[in-house]
Order: structure tokens, then sequence, then C-alpha cells
């Protein structure tokens, strides 16, 4: 949950590194929290048929896109590379493959043009 936390408190941070540990437990804790939000929504009748999405995990969603870019990007810069390649996820299917293989690359070991690795902090 702290790894959640702390991408939630860099809303808004595009630079430096993120490591995989923090991008990871942010997406799992996305997953979880909007299953159970799409859980209440149906529970109250809160979802519009149309679009199948429900208010509060609308709103949810909305709140940690943000967040969700960031921690991205930072991720990615972890890896030594441009936050422009999250652009790569338009293209159809390949674009993903090539993101999550981004996404669960190990970090670079070395500082690198995005900062200080996020592993040499560790105790």
């Amino acid at each position: 949950m702290d790894w959640y936390l702390e991408a939630l408190k860099k809303y808004a941070v595009f630079e430096g590194r993120a490591r995989r540990k923090e991008y990871w437990f942010f997406i799992l804790f996305n997953v979880l929290i909007s299953m159970a939000l799409g859980f209440v929504d149906r529970f109250i009748g809160n979802v519009n048929p149309e679009t199948g999405i429900g208010v509060l995990s609308g709103i949810y969603t909305l709140g940690v896109m943000i967040p969700g870019i960031a921690v991205s990007v930072r991720r990615l810069h972890d890896t030594g590379r441009s936050g422009w390649w999250l652009l790569i996820t338009f293209l159809p299917i390949i674009g993903a493959i090539i993101f999550f293989y981004f996404m669960v690359l190990d970090s670079d070991t070395e500082s690198n043009e995005y900062g200080p690795s996020p592993k040499s902090n560790e105790v």
C-alpha cells in the first residue's frame, strides 16, 4: 500500500525514476480498487447501461489518470527511455506488448539522464 500512496503523493511528477515495485503495486491497487468500486456501482445501480461505467468507478478513474501516466513515465525513465515512449500504447496490440515489455525490464543500475537509480537509495 505504501508504494501506491507514494505514487499518489507524486501526483503529477513526471521527472525522476520509478522502480518496478512502485509501478506494479500502483497497478495492482488500481485494479483492486476499480473492481471494488465497480461492484459497489452495480450493487447500488449507478451503472450507465450504454457505457457500462458507474459513477464511483468513473470518478476514481479520472482521479488516478494523471498519477498513472506520471508513474508510467517515471518507470520508462528508470529503463533509460523517454516518457514519449508511452505513446506507443496507441498502436493496437503490438504497442501494448512493447509497453508491457518496457514495464517489466529491470532498472538501469547506474545513474542515467533522468536521475540516480532508485535502488541505490535502499538500505
